[in-house]
């Protein structure tokens, strides 16, 4: 009644188990996650967002232009004078002493354009390179993340094939010992076997029980990380529909190259410090711009009986700001140091990962054949030895060890399996250009 209830149980897990299993191919998983991943969505504003920057550095060249309306009612004499002025209304009575000192109140409506054009502006122009690096810089980080994104999901798309042939691995070696729970308990009614060789086969069974609700879980936990990876929310298991099989080697480049994103980013972060110290120290030379206006007046509300206009030219030399721009060019100068170092040390510590994945690949690669031929081995030792058991000429025990190292080196060959394909895709995400 027991075993009965278990069985239920298992029944009832796997019935809602199946219902919502969704399968998918590993294409599918990498197109779902260059639509819809919020990583590379974010990655994707950082570079509006540098260009954006870039694109306020357009004020260097081009002009900046504005219209105004105001609208003035003064006594004071020296506006009021000035708006008649403006409005081209001036009479030779207007110059009368008391007239002068004590005008009648005087309204003025003004339309103004203004236009100011930078001429020559170093310290701008080198500001603006250093945003076009910046942008550069974060396009190519970008495109990294990307990269990155594939490898995250070949990574997690083999996790969840390999949690889905740990399930089938243990359901038939779950299989293989109920039958031989079964043999165990008609030769223990028999008078064959002692109570206690029926026991240890019951605790192989319950074992691999525990180690299937395990890998059911590790199942779950894969397919939910895929989903998280997709951004998609809606129910359901994920089911690969490609097999868990060995990738073939094809690695085109086996050093590191300066091509690489990642580090040409690097680079272009870097350059966009140099440009920025450069900026920095051309803040010490005079800036020329150009300025014009143009003007209507009226006394009344958007008229403009009267019109003229003002246009030159200005040089200006900042001579001294306390020292301001002294300690600003020296902090640019830090940074940019700062950011070569910072580049070498990069470089350094990814020959380093990529030396050390590659040292991997090659223990992986000699890992996969031994337990190959492991697993061959006690495929083998076990058959013999369930033969052997049917005709009543071998241990129980023996049995269930023959069984247990079967069903470990199948688990451990495809993880290995894993293994040899992560680190093949590592190498490669390391080394591509």
């Amino acid at each position: 009644m027991k075993y009965k209830l278990i069985g239920l149980l298992f029944f009832i897990f796997y019935a809602g188990f199946a219902q919502v299993v969704k399968p998918i191919s590993k294409e599918e998983v990498l197109s779902k996650v260059t639509e819809n991943n919020n990583t590379l969505k974010i990655a994707q504003q950082e570079v509006l967002a540098a260009k954006g920057d870039y694109n306020q550095t357009n004020a260097v060249l081009l002009p900046n232009i504005s219209v105004s309306h105001t609208g003035i009612a003064t006594t004071n004499p020296l506006m009021a004078f000035g708006s008649k002025l403006n409005q081209e209304i001036l009479t030779a009575a207007d110059f009368n002493p008391d007239l002068l000192n004590d005008p009648r109140q005087i309204e003025d409506y003004a339309t103004r354009v203004e236009v100011q054009q930078p001429l020559l502006n170093f310290d701008g122009i080198f500001q603006r390179k250093a945003a076009k690096a910046k942008w550069t810089a974060t396009e190519l980080q970008s495109e990294r993340m990307q990269e990155y994104l594939v490898l995250e999901v070949e990574k997690a798309y083999m996790q969840l094939q390999l949690a889905y042939k740990t399930v089938e691995v243990l359901e038939k070696a779950l299989e293989t010992a109920q039958e031989n729970k079964r043999i165990a308990d008609n030769s223990f009614a028999q008078g064959y076997l002692q109570k206690s060789d029926v026991l240890a086969v019951q605790v192989r069974v319950t074992e691999i029980e525990n180690q299937l609700q395990y890998a059911k879980s590790n199942v779950l936990n894969a397919s939910n990380y895929l989903s998280v990876l997709m951004n998609d929310d809606t129910d359901g298991v994920l089911q690969p529909t490609d097999s868990l099989v060995v990738f073939q080697e094809a690695i085109q480049q086996t050093d590191l190259s300066e091509n690489r994103k990642d580090i040409r980013a690097m680079n272009a972060a870097t350059e966009a410090y140099r440009q920025m110290h450069k900026a920095d120290q051309m803040a010490f030379l005079p800036r020329l711009n150009a300025f014009g206006t143009y003007e209507l007046h009226d006394d009344e509300v958007f008229q403009g009986d009267a019109n003229g206009y003002l246009f030159g030219a200005e040089l200006k030399w900042n001579l001294f700001e306390g020292s301001k721009r002294f300690g600003k060019s020296q902090k640019s100068k830090a940074e940019y140091n700062k950011s070569k170092l910072e580049l070498e040390q990069y470089k350094s510590e990814s020959e380093l990962e990529l030396n050390k994945a590659k040292r991997g690949l090659q223990d992986a690669k000699n890992k996969l054949e031994l337990t190959k031929l492991a697993l061959e081995q006690s495929e083998e030792s076990l058959r013999i030895r369930t033969n052997r058991f049917e005709q009543g000429l071998e241990k129980t025990t023996d049995l269930l060890m023959a069984e247990t190292q079967f069903s470990q080196k199948q688990l451990e060959y495809y993880a290995t399996i894993f293994q040899y394909n992560y680190a093949l895709a590592y190498v490669q995400f390391l080394t591509k250009e």
